[in-house]
């Protein structure tokens, strides 16, 4: 959305120009600029008239007349002409020949001097104006006036004024009885997994969610479409359970088993965790959950999700959690997979699947819901358009979208690709009144765990496994959580910490195969393995239970990034401790992008070279040895692909 500011100030004509942001640091005002526009057209007018000079002295060399005079042929014309007109008549049409010259050597100061002497005129194209004003005479009179046009960004009110989350979870803990709308078995469900409060987000959400289903699954409150719903919470504050609880009640009373909840999520870990998630508060109940994730065979997926008889296919799923790809492998492949009866779309950690809009999984989904398999098929829907009295006379099933992430983003631009319906968002980011010195666009702000303490540590490049060995072997940090830049890195470091010896180690990469980063997981989770190296694989909404630090031993590029993996510590409202290696050229870059983002402040914390002498030998065999290894798989590798391509 954007908003037109208009200054006025009197000069020789009327011009249109962006402006652009002003500078916070320059304090220029309306005058300084008028005086630079006026020198720019003073330049420009000289140059035309050097042009113009030029142009008359090539007519004297051609006809013979004087410098500013007519044609002789025109001045014949012309004395005849004055004869046969009465003196006065004469008079004014001199006078008003003399205006009209004033006024087209003012108004064409504003044309661009070309280096050509013979210009053409510029044929207009729609959207293209005349700046000289010659063939308006409402224009003419406001040429002497310069307009300065400044275009500023303002949010949308909804994205402006967000309904706000308490941020401290410990001091906000609500009873799961006060918490209006859930229904009995949901309530005893909870307290069998031992969920005695709601945190502050499960608190607004839930009952917002709840009310778009209170009239049943075909209308919202008062008989209107439900709203959509944007989550901006930070890391471990609980948003899975703030859609899990409502869907699965919305769903209870349903009688034919349909897809009517489409979880999409982006790595196969974190949709995991989310369908354990569904199916610990479906069980008990005729609700089942499919996972869409990969991780079996294309045709087991497609048997647990259809069956079928004759040429009728039959849902087996209520509710589906899916990654992007693997879900529009299924909407093209599948036969007999349908969402017309979809109600919910969740997207969780929705600032990547944004990103990922490239795999056009969610057109993808929208075509699927609003599809009509059948001409005659009486559960064929209509992409909704514009409220009438015509529409309201024909419901049908609403299609709402519920949106989670600790770093939702706030640009409007991008988010209008999700085509959102009256959206409601939900934020943790506290922001204070809008000034007039602030800037068109402000600096975005994330939301960081309230228990979380941060910590950086100047270091050398050498250093760095030496200060991983030291915090573990001299300082005792367990379990660690290590976030490395890129699966080669994660690797290098895995196996000079197994050569080390003394640290209980494992790596977590996409070039790991499904069952080995389960594995690795699972012996973190139990406490066996007491550092854990891993690519930003496992940065985003994966809930390991028990992580007291993160060491970014790569100091992340970007600030999205560096919130996802410090939130794998401090969780539900504990304590934890973050650490971030950073070289003398990284720091001032990476303290300045954590202050923009709205950090509540990162310590700074020297390591001393005595501390790390006493490893130093033997980390210099250790790194040989390791460089031997690598030396030898690499080659090792390359004798294997020759042979086999």
């Amino acid at each position: 959305m954007y908003v037109c500011s208009f200054t006025v100030s009197t000069m020789f004509c009327l011009v249109f120009r962006y402006l652009g942001d002003e500078d916070d640091n320059i304090q220029s005002t309306s005058e300084s600029r008028s005086k630079a526009l006026l020198t720019k057209l003073q330049e420009q007018a000289r140059v035309r008239q050097q042009l113009q000079a030029s142009a008359k002295q090539e007519e004297l060399e051609t006809t013979g007349d004087p410098p500013g005079t007519r044609p002789k042929r025109h001045r014949d014309e012309e004395a005849a002409t004055n004869e046969r007109e009465p003196k006065k008549k004469r008079k004014r049409k001199a006078d008003q020949s003399l205006g009209d010259e004033s006024l087209s050597v003012e108004t064409t100061k504003v044309e661009d001097s070309l280096p050509s002497k013979k210009k053409k005129k510029k044929k207009e194209k729609p959207g293209e104006y005349d700046l000289t004003f010659n063939h308006c005479p409402v224009l003419k009179s406001l040429a002497l006036f310069i307009i300065h046009i400044q275009v500023q960004m303002v949010l949308p009110q909804w994205l402006a004024k967000p309904d706000m989350v308490q941020r401290d979870i410990s001091q906000n803990l609500v009873p799961i009885s006060e918490v209006q709308g859930i229904c009995p078995h949901l309530l005893k469900k909870l307290d069998s997994n031992g969920i005695q409060h709601f945190f502050p987000v499960q608190t607004e959400v839930i009952p917002a969610v709840l009310e778009g289903v209170s009239n049943g699954l075909l209308v919202g409150r008062g008989g209107y479409r439900p709203r959509d719903i944007c989550v901006s919470a930070p890391t471990g504050s609980g948003k899975t359970l703030a859609f899990v609880v409502p869907v699965v009640q919305a769903l209870l009373k349903r009688v034919l088993c349909e897809v009517r909840v489409l979880v999409v999520l982006p790595t196969k870990e974190l949709a995991q965790q989310v369908g354990k998630v569904f199916h610990s508060y479906v069980e008990g109940t005729s609700l089942k959950v499919v996972m869409l994730i990969g991780q079996k065979s294309l045709a087991a997926e497609q048997a647990s999700l259809l069956e079928q008889s004759g040429s009728r296919y039959r849902s087996l799923a209520d509710i589906v959690v899916a990654t992007p790809g693997r879900l529009v492998d299924h909407i093209n492949m599948t036969s007999g997979f349908s969402l017309q009866h979809l109600r919910f779309l969740v997207i969780d950690e929705a600032d990547r699947m944004i990103d990922s809009m490239h795999q056009s999984w969610l057109s993808q989904v929208t075509k699927a819901v609003y599809s009509r398999s059948d001409g005659s098929s009486v559960f064929g829907r209509k992409e909704p358009g514009p409220i009438t009295a015509l529409s309201m006379l024909q419901p049908q099933t609403p299609l709402q979208k519920l949106l989670f992430s600790a770093t939702l983003t706030q640009n409007p631009e991008k988010l209008q690709q999700l085509g959102l319906y009256r959206p409601r968002l939900f934020s943790s980011a506290h922001r204070g009144p809008a000034s007039d010195n602030d800037s068109a666009q402000p600096e975005e702000k994330f939301i960081f765990p309230p228990g979380l303490t941060e910590f950086y540590v100047p270091c050398t490049l050498s250093k760095k496994p030496l200060l991983i060995l030291h915090f573990i072997l001299h300082l005792k940090f367990s379990p660690v959580l290590c976030f490395t830049n890129s699966r080669e890195a994660a690797h290098r470091l895995c196996v000079l910490v197994q050569l080390f010896g003394g640290v209980q180690v494992a790596e977590f990469s996409s070039q790991l195969s499904p069952s080995e980063r389960k594995r690795a997981l699972k012996g973190f989770e139990q406490g066996k393995i007491q550092l854990l190296i891993s690519t930003d694989a496992a940065a985003r909404g994966i809930d390991l239970v028990g992580v007291k630090y993160v060491i970014n031993y790569d100091a992340p590029q970007f600030i999205r990034t560096y919130v996802h993996r410090v939130g794998r510590t401090a969780r539900a409202g504990k304590a934890g401790l973050a650490f971030t290696f950073l070289l003398g050229i990284q720091e001032k870059r990476f303290l300045q992008m954590l202050s923009d983002a709205g950090s509540p402040g990162i310590q700074k914390q020297i390591i001393k070279p005595e501390n790390l002498k006493a490893m130093e030998s033997q980390y210099e065999r250790t790194l040989f040895q390791c460089c031997v290894l690598i030396d030898f798989l690499t080659i090792l590798e390359t004798i294997i692909w020759v042979s086999v391509y």
